[in-house]
């Protein structure tokens, strides 16, 4: 069985133009939500063996918020600003686990929700809004086998959600 979490980054600020995409932070909304999702995962059981984050300020600020609610380090991976879901998975393939939880951006997250949870059909996530989280549990034993797969159970939570 290999677990794959999907969190995209909280809300980030615009308030300062001249920072690069980047260097982005995360705004109030975004600095509230990312411990209240990560919380809300956690009363889930759910516990990665890694968390892998984008090198971007505003995910590794969220990812930071999902490990100390999760108890797990963070790995920050420069690939994952602004990845392609195909190579998304090629990074995951790289870890020996069988849990991971990946924070980074979209459109990328999107089009992976999407995929793996049957996108446009029945209750498919349509998009991951800032601070998603969405969890696929499949039953393959290596990752390159979830590529091709389609989970057992997904769950998709939303900050608006509660």
């Amino acid at each position: 069985m290999k677990t794959l979490a999907l969190v995209r980054h909280a809300k980030s600020s615009w308030d300062h133009a001249d920072l690069d995409d980047h260097d982005r932070p995360l705004n109030d909304r975004g600095r509230t939500d990312a411990p209240r999702m990560a919380a809300r995962l956690a009363a889930t059981d759910f516990v990665p063996a890694v968390i892998l984050s984008s090198t971007a300020v505003r995910a590794a600020t969220t990812a930071q918020a999902f490990a100390d609610a999760l108890g797990v380090p963070v790995e920050h991976d420069a690939r994952l600003y602004g990845v392609a879901p195909a190579e998304l998975l090629r990074i995951v393939d790289e870890r020996d686990v069988d849990s991971i939880l990946v924070v980074a951006h979209d459109p990328g997250l999107s089009s992976l929700a999407q995929h793996f949870s049957g996108f446009p059909d029945g209750d498919a996530i349509p998009h991951m809004p800032t601070c998603a989280v969405a969890v696929f549990d499949f039953d393959v034993d290596a990752w390159a086998d979830v590529r091709d797969a389609r989970p057992v159970r997904w769950t998709y939570d939303i900050p608006r959600a509660s």
